[in-house]
């Protein structure tokens, strides 16, 4: 079963994508990248990299026979390199200045692949961590609000990834991404447990910034399953694992 669907990721759209500790959805992050770049050659994706390493990123499409390293399409960048600190500003002007920083040249990047006519994709792998390493989280939110902006103007799709601490209330930062998401993409562990044929299951739910319809949704009910290998995931309808063991 494929998941997600191909037209899932589209120009204008904001995806996010919740997990929880039991159930990293660090695998669906690198399945955007390889789907992505699969559907075409030419079409960029831009990595904004908080918690996932450059040769992490290697290693996974590799896995999935995607060569990134010299792919021209293929753009990281290190959040931590962009915003060197310094002693000479106190620590709330230098995290406004360092998510400055990341939009600037997010910006240009996104400015050179309009030429091609193809929908660049550009993932924030970990939103969470930002706030727990001390941004604010009104610089979060209206950081957020403006890649979506941005990748809005630009006919870019945006998929941002953000930790559940505690679960199911929803936290501050979530509450402000739910409301800019066109789709709601939620990575779960099994309420039984992990086991070794179901890592966990995947629901989607609509955001308020996508109009009201059935297309890709996924209700907890009939959530989709999953099982991590080396190579990346398998999908499967609920109750049907033993169909690909």
């Amino acid at each position: 079963m494929q998941f997600p669907a191909p037209d899932l990721v589209s120009s204008r759209r904001l995806l996010l994508i919740t997990d929880q500790l039991p159930a990293p959805a660090d695998f669906l992050l690198h399945r955007f990248l390889h789907l992505h770049l699969k559907q075409s050659k030419t079409a960029k994706c831009i990595i904004l990299a908080v918690s996932e390493s450059l040769e992490r990123w290697k290693s996974v499409a590799s896995k999935a026979n995607t060569n990134v390293t010299h792919s021209e399409s293929f753009h990281f960048i290190d959040v931590f390199d962009q915003h060197p600190p310094s002693q000479q500003l106190g620590e709330e002007h230098t995290n406004k200045i360092s998510l400055k920083c990341i939009y600037d040249l997010l910006s240009v990047k996104l400015s050179d692949s309009r030429t091609n006519g193809q929908i660049p994709l550009v993932i924030l792998d970990d939103i969470t961590s930002l706030e727990w390493l001390g941004v604010s989280l009104l610089d979060l939110s209206r950081f957020a609000r403006a890649l979506r902006t941005l990748c809005v103007k630009m006919d870019a799709a945006l998929v941002v990834r953000h930790h559940i601490v505690t679960p199911p209330e929803p936290d501050v930062l979530m509450q402000h991404l739910l409301q800019l998401c066109t789709y709601h993409i939620e990575v779960r562990p099994l309420a039984s447990g992990r086991s070794g044929a179901v890592s966990g299951e995947v629901c989607v739910h609509l955001g308020p910034g996508m109009r009201d319809t059935n297309e890709h949704l996924i209700s907890r009910t009939s959530a989709l399953q999953y099982r991590l290998t080396e190579s990346g995931a398998v999908f499967f309808d609920k109750g049907t694992s033993t169909g690909v063991l």
